[in-house]
């Protein structure tokens, strides 16, 4: 049994452009490593030392048996990022706490019933984005205009209708130019950024694990970091402890200052390949925690 199982999912496979490059790492490191499927129960998770959670990418219209297989594998062995990180966040309403602590966040509605939708989806009179509160890849997921506001409903009483919350934010429209940018941090250190382009066009995506991104190698701006360092160290404070690995996602505000659109603790691509040495420094944090 390999020292480390990283957690993905058989939809995942070969997708996953971190996993190689983490193998490699790990082995170069003197540690044995293989992807099992979380949802196979077949696998014994017992026998590693450490599961990672990795390109688990299924996960949202399951969550509450992933979280349930979470916690049964935390009891047996050590899990990263920890079962109730995963439970927190999953639920992008932990976006709503952030703002609450002061953290700049990209202004969001929220509706957890029909009643509440007339005013989530007129809290803004330019374009919105409608998604759900659990969703990963960027599904279930569109921008509408002003004169779109009965499609953007309609997507939203569907989100409702599967037993999830809605979230509408406004579009930022320097999106469109700058795109997102990621910063990725592994064992509380920060290790490097990356360009992503921007995705919504109007109509929901569609059924796939995620969006076809363009993603590019970036360097953060003293005001990214400065947000990007403030969002971890709440993260960690709120947790008890530092997160093997999390990626903030930041918007350019119509001021231009950065946003957090998320923060990603569960399976984000870390896009491991922009970035020489991100690989070893994961694989540095795996090996420091076994």
């Amino acid at each position: 049994m390999p020292h480390v199982l990283l957690a993905s999912c058989d939809q995942a496979r070969g997708l996953d452009d971190d996993e190689p490059l983490l193998l490699a790492a790990l082995a170069d490191a003197g540690v044995t490593a293989a992807a099992a499927d979380w949802a196979d129960p077949n696998v014994d998770w017992a026998a590693a030392q450490a599961v990672v959670v990795r390109s688990t990418w299924d996960y949202a219209p399951r969550r509450d048996e992933f979280l349930a297989w979470a916690r049964r594998v935390e009891a047996v062995t050590s899990l990263h990022n920890p079962a109730a990180v995963l439970a927190w966040n999953t639920d992008k309403r932990y976006l709503a706490e952030l703002a609450a602590a002061g953290l700049q966040v990209v202004p969001t509605a929220w509706a957890a019933e029909q009643a509440e939708l007339p005013a989530a989806l007129g809290a803004w009179d330019g374009d919105v984005v409608v998604k759900p509160a659990v969703s990963a890849g960027a599904r279930d997921t569109a921008r509408f205009a002003p004169a779109e506001r009965v499609a953007a409903g309609a997507l939203a009483a569907r989100i409702l209708d599967s037993g999830r919350a809605v979230m509408v934010q406004p579009y930022l429209t320097l999106l469109d130019g700058e795109g997102e940018t990621g910063l990725v941090y592994l064992d509380g250190a920060y290790s490097h950024a990356f360009g992503k382009g921007a995705l919504l066009a109007g109509e929901p995506l569609g059924p796939g694990l995620f969006a076809t991104e363009t993603i590019t190698a970036r360097t953060a701006t003293p005001a990214q970091r400065e947000v990007g360092d403030a969002v971890l160290a709440g993260v960690c404070e709120r947790a008890g402890a530092v997160p093997l690995y999390a990626r903030v996602d930041l918007v350019p505000g119509e001021d231009g200052a950065p946003r957090v659109l998320e923060v990603e603790l569960t399976e984000p691509s870390l896009n491991l390949p922009v970035a020489p040495g991100a690989a070893q420094r994961l694989a540095a944090a795996i090996t420091a925690r076994l």
